[in-house]
């Protein structure tokens, strides 16, 4: 049984007119890897911002460790999110850097390290997803899935108790994909972590996660285990997971 680390109560958020959240309610235990899927614009995004505090809610709450996330200020709100690592869509490189001084840049700004320990974690993160003999090139020299594995090494660089995935396999090929759903999951066993991720990507869905919650019309229409997910009833899971044009979800 997994304790809760992650409650989001009722959350609700708006765009001008247009509600993309409505009325989320979703329990993370500690130590699970969940995986968010629904269609593109649906707001899996915004919920994964929302766990952070990149945005904040309309209504409703979101708590970590038992403490309602929207009391955190100054100091900290910053040891908060210390406490997660985050995979950018596109990995969110700077270009001007290298390899090993994108991973150790969130280390450098914290001022909390002497330039000899930042080394040595770098290191010891780069050699964690494979890429330590990269360390001194730069993002135009790596390939996308290079990338990725940097953008993770930088993640996993401040040893967070979470880490959140946003379309971590967007723009790969199949084998780069799996290689990255593999060090997901190796990580995840190795780090102890706890992980939520959003994807369309069934494949990796059903890889990486101890559960597959899909998010429909701002609400949570199915959470259950991959096994559950893939011979579900459920009309709306079904036409997702298998891609079919006819069916509840109509295409924006």
């Amino acid at each position: 049984m997994h304790n809760n680390l992650i409650q989001i109560e009722n959350l609700h958020k708006r765009f001008n007119d247009l509600p993309v959240l409505n009325g989320v309610n979703l329990s993370i235990g500690k130590g699970e890897s969940i995986v968010v899927i629904g269609q593109s614009g649906c707001g899996k995004s915004v919920l994964l911002k929302h766990l952070i505090r990149l945005m904040e809610p309309d209504e409703g709450r979101v708590f970590f460790d038992g403490e309602n996330i929207a009391e955190f200020m100054g100091d900290s709100l910053v040891s908060f999110r210390r406490r997660f690592g985050m995979l950018f869509q596109s990995a969110a490189l700077f270009d001007s850097l290298t390899v090993a001084q994108n991973v150790g840049l969130g280390l450098k700004e914290s001022r909390r390290f002497k330039d000899e320990q930042i080394d040595e974690i770098v290191i010891e993160k780069l050699e964690m997803v494979g890429l330590a003999s990269s360390a001194d090139k730069y993002p135009a020299e790596l390939s996308g899935g290079m990338r990725k594995r940097v953008g993770l090494a930088r993640a996993i660089a401040n040893n967070p108790e979470v880490l959140l995935y946003d379309e971590p396999t967007t723009g790969l090929d199949p084998i780069t994909a799996d290689i990255i759903n593999d060090l997901i999951v190796e990580l995840n066993t190795r780090l102890k972590v706890t992980s939520v991720a959003v994807t369309h990507d069934m494949k990796s869905a059903f890889k990486i996660a101890d559960r597959i919650v899909m998010l429909y019309e701002g609400r949570i229409e199915f959470d259950a285990t991959p096994d559950a997910v893939r011979t579900t009833d459920n009309p709306v899971v079904k036409q997702f997971i298998t891609g079919q044009a006819r069916g509840p979800i109509q295409v924006r």
